[in-house]
């Protein structure tokens, strides 16, 4: 067979391995390769069964320990992936064989993705081979990113913003939109060149993940991919976060404390963050009893993008672990599709999970008016300044906690 019609059989969507044997010819020796007969079919019909059949051989709870997530959700994304790239789609191949179906690629990205195994790691079960693992899962984070992104990585809207601010006042904090905080990811395979500037005080490469995230583990920011020699506050002055708020396009905020009226949210952070109007911190060693209770109260609160990074981390092991992918583009899909993934997994849990007792639309009272998120741009350059000056604002922020302060102790006092 001529070395053409070979390449033509290994570009085919379906499963490279389905030659048992292959002599190539050259122009100097004669060569030859042999490769693995892996019956995929056998493995798709072993998956179908196992997991999809009308009576499949495991529960849907252990479907759930399994894929992080309920079959129904899995169905979801399977259609909208196969929907968006050919690539998922179970083709017939040069020899008109059935090539691989989309179950046995989105999950062997998925398994992937979830315990943070090698490409070769399903192929006993699912029959697919490492390339092709590995294929697979580079184009399932980019469908997943290309797809989802704009519906699960959005800015809060109306009804989020409602949602977190009911939220913020029960606990004691009106006007609290999250918590922000920065995780490090180890790159084991990073470049010999690049490894000085992706080494900080963890004294390995990694790369940085700053995000923010809500009581419900909804990540609602994320910004990766800055080296690991960067801190909190070197991240910070390259992100986002504040972009649209600088610009004028931010929601409006508007909430009372103690008599006086901001129109701003603010993230709870801590220690290394700046002094700005939207930022709360703690308060090191205090002294006072009601300082004590703030301080308490803020670092438990805090927690909630703590555990949101932990959550993320036990549902995909592939962002715990070391990452073993050479490019930092291939990294980023892959850190952004697990984003995504947590944040469908939240919504679709949250009916079940999130106990309702408190009316978001009581919320409001006289000084905190409807929220309407405008996405217009401010007028002028002087505008920008002006917003941008208010968002750094230290006086604001040290008021901001003052206020704080007295009203946790006025809500401790009525308790």
């Amino acid at each position: 067979m001529g070395s053409s019609l070979f390449r033509k059989l290994l570009l085919d969507d379906s499963d490279e391995d389905e030659i048992i044997e292959e002599v190539v010819m050259d122009s100097t020796s004669r060569k030859r390769r042999s490769y693995i007969r892996r019956n995929h079919l056998a493995g798709h019909e072993r998956l179908y069964l196992d997991y999809f059949a009308d009576s499949p051989v495991y529960s849907e709870k252990v479907f759930r320990r399994r894929f992080r997530m309920s079959r129904t959700l899995f169905l979801n994304i399977i259609s909208k992936v196969e929907a968006h790239d050919p690539y998922f789609v179970q083709k017939r191949n040069g020899g008109k064989k059935l090539g691989l179906s989309s179950f046995q690629k989105i999950t062997a990205a998925l398994r992937m993705l979830a315990y943070g195994v090698t490409g070769d790691f399903m192929d006993e079960y699912v029959r697919i081979g490492e390339t092709t693992a590995l294929q697979s899962l580079e184009k399932f984070v980019t469908a997943v990113g290309d797809i989802f992104s704009e519906e699960y990585l959005r800015k809060p809207n109306n009804e989020d913003i409602a949602r977190l601010l009911a939220h913020g006042k029960r606990r004691g904090f009106p006007g609290m939109l999250g918590s922000i905080d920065c995780m490090h990811w180890k790159w084991k395979n990073c470049p010999c060149a690049w490894k000085g500037q992706y080494c900080g005080h963890i004294r390995e490469p990694t790369i940085i993940l700053e995000a923010v995230a809500s009581y419900d583990l909804w990540i609602w920011h994320a910004f990766f991919g800055l080296p690991g020699s960067n801190n909190d506050i070197n991240v910070l002055e390259r992100s986002p976060v504040f972009s649209e708020l600088a610009q004028g396009r931010a929601p409006p905020v508007n909430y009372s404390i103690n008599g006086n009226n901001y129109n701003m949210g603010y993230y709870l952070a801590d220690g290394i963050y700046p002094k700005w109007a939207t930022f709360v911190k703690t308060i090191p060693a205090p002294q006072e009893e009601k300082k004590k209770l703030f301080a308490k109260a803020q670092e438990a609160y805090r927690k909630d993008v703590e555990r949101a990074f932990g959550v993320l981390q036990a549902r995909f092991a592939i962002v715990r672990g070391p990452a073993r992918f050479f490019y930092p583009e291939m990294l980023q899909k892959i850190m952004k599709a697990c984003i995504i993934l947590h944040n469908m997994i939240v919504e679709d849990e949250r009916d079940e999970n999130e106990v309702v007792d408190f009316d978001y639309e009581q919320i409001d009272e006289v000084n905190n008016p409807p929220i309407q998120v405008s996405r217009e741009h401010a007028n002028g350059f002087m505008a920008f300044i002006q917003s941008h000056q208010r968002i750094r604002d230290q006086e604001i922020h040290y008021q901001l906690q003052s206020d704080l302060i007295n009203h946790l102790w006025q809500l401790h006092g009525e308790s």
